[in-house]
């Protein structure tokens, strides 16, 4: 792993960090030869946002996740879910709006919080297609 960037932590505080890193494979089993992981997605995308240092581009990157519940019969039944099922068709959870559409918002707030308190850069939040799915 290297380091690209380091933010405050917003969970402990104080004097601690938590650092952003780029993972790489070793080539020769040293690290005199390193590659980029599989997942090391960043990488391309650097190359790319470099290329271009003397426009302004304007661009969005999204970060999505979903929220596990812990009160369902499955361990990893997304939040908001029927116990017994699956959810109406799409629709009225996107950006949503009431207690029957929009699920985990003050996990997703805190969340945000957090991130402006670390001095992460973002520039909004919403409530994705499904229920307990977001993206900052």
């Amino acid at each position: 792993m290297r380091p690209v960037s380091y933010y405050r932590d917003p969970f402990r505080k104080g004097q601690h960090i938590i650092v952003m890193t780029e993972t790489y494979k070793w080539v020769d089993g040293t690290c005199q030869s390193l590659e980029p992981a599989n997942t090391n997605f960043r990488i391309h995308a650097k190359k790319v946002f470099d290329s271009c240092l003397s426009e302004e581009p304007w661009f969005g990157i999204e970060q999505e996740y979903t929220l596990v519940g812990t009160k369902t019969k499955f361990t990893t039944w997304p939040l908001g879910w029927p116990h017994d099922g699956y959810p109406g068709p799409q629709g009225p959870y996107y950006c949503s709006v009431g207690a029957n559409n929009c699920f985990g918002r003050i996990i997703a707030d805190a969340h945000y919080r957090a991130c402006l308190y670390a001095g992460i850069k973002v520039s909004g939040t919403n409530a994705e297609v499904m229920p307990g799915q977001w993206e900052y």
